[in-house]
């Protein structure tokens, strides 16, 4: 029997603790049936399981139970109104709460509680109706009281709305779930304060007006509370009014503060107004996190960046960005880059004055004669510059890259010719011995500088003139500084340019190499010989076509050197029959013995220089006459080399009379007093400097060899095409030519062309042409 009874227990304790979700009436049922199980105490363990049922008739409830119930909530409610303590249990307030919507009263307990809220909420409006309604917005502290006021009934509102529902949440959480279209006790809340106190057009005027107000004064950078700021705005908010009645009027006055503000500030600052413009979107970014909606944030910062950037783009840019690239002000113009980036086409009219700048820039270094002494150096620090700038600054944006070197293209290209030829001599002057500026690396790091200046200029075959002449001096006279780096260079050379660019480069080391072979032979070969002399010989076989043209100068060499050419000619021609070869004096040098009173010295001079010295071993002194008579070397050469000998550092000849320069009649004595701490001493030829001549020359040799080349180019499309209208030949040989050509040199050499009878003129359409066979 104890057993039974222990269940209707159970049953009775689970419809106690369940009491605040279960219906009364089964908590009801689970203790009648306990009773039951208690008059059957005498049945056996055997006996009947214990069935627990409903009441047969539903219990009815006390007559004025509901009013009462009502009256003791209505109580409450007003007690929480008023702020004061309630009399009753809350728990006790949530029973009958459920009590009342178990007998089916939920309808009028949702109808009862809303008219008494609303009638709380009307009353409400009341105290705003104290405030003086026609005020000017600057008298602000009255708006700050007002919006104190406002910001307390709203948060007692809300106090006072969880407390109502957490007393009524049975009936939120049945009959009100159950009728969508019934607001929950909240949102009823929402409503009311809504319709009845911030609807009120007064109260919202103001409230916006006061708004407005306190974040106007912030702006201009008044401490203002942000705390309410924060609250009535989540207020607005909440209440669904944010969009329309703030949010509109708050960036029309936005726009109308910033469009003021970026005119007057465009007047006074130049650099400093990008700063103001940067500190500006800060501020309002922070607005936005403190207390503004999050949906205002992407019309806001727009308005700021239209208004302080959009508008005065090129403004900005013609007053300020040449000096920051002038100045290389890195953080200002990574700055400029990150706020133009923000605004529409803002990027684009960056690229633009940023191509301007390069090409002006460029354009001063390139078209100054004065400036070609340092053009290269210069060219290499401002693209060094450049690139800098769109690493750091420009985020490596490939638009700016690409713009840089079509505006590089176009300047180093607007004076032609002259970049290519001083790009050559900077290489040489890198390349030759005695360059002790840089290690391997560096120059490997100098050199891959130089070929993207390069890579810029459209008469590459300038440059290949040049850089060839040069390299001629640099492997004839053993100037080069290193193998290694000269075959470095060629190998840069022919990645850019192809095979053909560097094929009279590369034709130039073969012939030293060989000749190098060819001396190892000859030397065995002299050995042989029953009269070796006392002469050491050595010669650079070079191939007429690799090398530049050198003018052959016909002088007299002694004796000996005459011999000498002989038998190496003979040995040569013996080798390799058909071939002729042609002495090149002015290229030669030697080393020289002399005895003075101090003691043995040995000269390293040149051919010209040993000539003049060796005629010293004849007689103590010679007039210029006599020596240019005796040399045959041509009268501006002998001055040059007499120069060197008398008037130089090292001088092994006495000039009389004294003097820098060496005139007609001047007297030449060998000085036996000559001094030097060395042993070895080199005496340098007086470099007569690169004559415009020679500059001249070599470019009109390019220009021969290019008229050369459009010649073969025009045969080889005709041939191939055989009929050819003027337009589609000058489209192709633009394509095949590797220079720059104007449009009336390509008639010129088609001209010729016709004259030398290789093409012929259509007899009906004058711009149509035939192949001739």
């Amino acid at each position: 029997a104890a057993e039974p009874q222990k269940k209707p227990h159970l049953s009775a304790l689970v419809g106690h603790t369940n009491g605040l979700t279960k219906p009364a009436s089964l908590a009801a049922t689970a203790t009648r049936a306990a009773g039951g199980g208690g008059g059957g105490g005498g049945a056996t363990a055997s006996s009947k399981k214990l069935v627990i049922k409903n009441f047969r008739e539903r219990p009815k409830l006390p007559d004025n139970y509901t009013q009462d119930t009502w009256q003791k909530l209505h109580e409450a409610v007003g007690a929480i109104q008023s702020s004061i303590s309630i009399k009753y249990n809350l728990e006790e307030l949530y029973q009958a709460v459920e009590n009342l919507c178990s007998y089916k009263v939920s309808a009028t307990l949702y109808k009862q509680l809303r008219q008494v809220c609303e009638e709380h909420v009307k009353a409400q409006i009341l105290q705003f109706r104290e405030y003086p309604f026609v005020m000017h917005r600057s008298d602000s502290l009255d708006s700050l009281l007002f919006l104190k006021k406002i910001n307390k009934c709203w948060q007692d509102h809300c106090r006072q709305m969880i407390m109502i529902r957490s007393i009524f949440l049975f009936l939120d959480r049945t009959y009100v779930l159950q009728n969508s279209m019934l607001p929950s006790i909240w949102d009823m809340g929402l409503e009311l304060f809504r319709n009845h106190i911030i609807s009120d057009k007064q109260v919202q005027t103001k409230t916006i007006d006061g708004i407005l107000l306190l974040i106007e004064r912030e702006r201009n950078g008044e401490a203002v509370d942000r705390s309410l700021l924060r609250s009535l705005l989540s207020m607005l908010s909440d209440l669904q009014v944010y969009k329309e009645s703030f949010e509109q009027r708050f960036l029309e006055e936005t726009n109308c503060l910033y469009a003021a503000e970026g005119q007057r500030l465009m007047q006074e600052r130049e650099v400093e107004y990008l700063h103001h413009v940067n500190k500006r979107l800060e501020e309002e970014g922070d607005r936005v996190i403190t207390y503004l909606d999050h949906s205002t944030q992407k019309p806001l910062i727009a308005c700021v960046e239209k208004q302080l950037l959009g508008e005065h783009l090129s403004a900005i840019l013609q007053k300020g960005l040449d000096n920051l690239l002038d100045e290389n002000r890195i953080s200002d113009l990574t700055q400029t880059y990150q706020l133009f980036s923000r605004v529409k086409g803002g990027q684009q009219i960056l690229l633009q004055h940023w191509s301007e700048y390069i090409k002006n820039f460029g354009t001063t270094i390139v078209v100054n004669p004065e400036k070609d002494k340092d053009m290269v150096q210069e060219l290499l620090d401002f693209k060094d510059k450049v690139d800098h700038i769109i690493e750091v600054c420009f985020q490596k944006n490939e638009k700016f890259i690409n713009l840089m070197k079509e505006s590089f293209e176009t300047f180093i290209n607007k004076r032609p010719n002259k970049p290519a030829e001083l790009i050559a001599k900077y290489v040489d002057s890198k390349l030759r011995a005695g360059n002790k500026e840089a290690t391997d690396e560096e120059l490997e790091r100098i050199l891959d500088k130089i070929m993207i200046i390069f890579r810029f200029i459209h008469g590459k075959d300038v440059f290949e003139a040049f850089y060839k002449k040069d390299l001629a001096k640099r492997l004839l006279v053993g100037k080069s500084a290193s193998v290694d780096a000269e075959k470095s260079m060629l190998s840069k050379l022919k990645h850019e340019c192809g095979a053909a660019f560097t094929s009279k480069l590369e034709g130039m080391f073969k012939d030293m190499e060989l000749s190098k072979d060819v001396m190892v032979q000859f030397k065995q070969y002299m050995q042989n010989q029953s009269d070796p002399g006392n002469i050491d010989l050595t010669v650079n076989i070079l191939t007429m076509g690799y090398w530049p043209t050198y003018t052959p100068m016909e002088v007299h060499l002694n004796s000996e050197m005459i011999k000498l050419q002989e038998v190496f000619k003979t040995f040569y021609l013996g080798k390799h029959s058909g071939r002729k070869l042609q002495w090149q004096t002015t290229l030669g040098h030697a080393v020289l013995k002399a005895e003075f009173k101090e003691g043995k010295k040995e000269f390293q001079v040149s051919l010209f220089q040993t000539l003049v010295l060796l005629m010293f071993n004849e007689g103590d002194e010679f007039s210029f006459e006599e020596i240019k008579m005796a040399t045959g070397i041509e009268e501006s050469e002998l001055r040059r080399t007499l120069q060197s000998l008398a008037c130089g550092k090292a001088r092994v000849l006495i000039k009389n009379p004294k003097g820098k320069d060496v005139e007609d009649g001047d007297k030449f004595i060998f000085n036996g007093d000559f001094k030097h701490k060395l042993f070895r001493i080199k005496i340098n030829q007086i470099q007569m400097k690169e004559t415009v001549e020679e500059q001249v020359s070599t470019t009109e040799r390019v220009f021969q060899d290019r008229q050369y080349q459009i010649d073969a180019a025009i045969v080889r499309i005709m041939k191939m095409r055989k009929t050819l209208g003027h337009n589609l030949l000058v489209s192709e040989l633009y394509n095949q030519l590797k220079f720059p050509v104007k449009p009336g040199d390509l008639k010129k050499r088609i001209e010729s062309l016709i004259d030398r009878d290789y093409m012929e003129r259509d007899k009906d359409n004058p711009n149509q042409y035939h192949y001739v066979a």
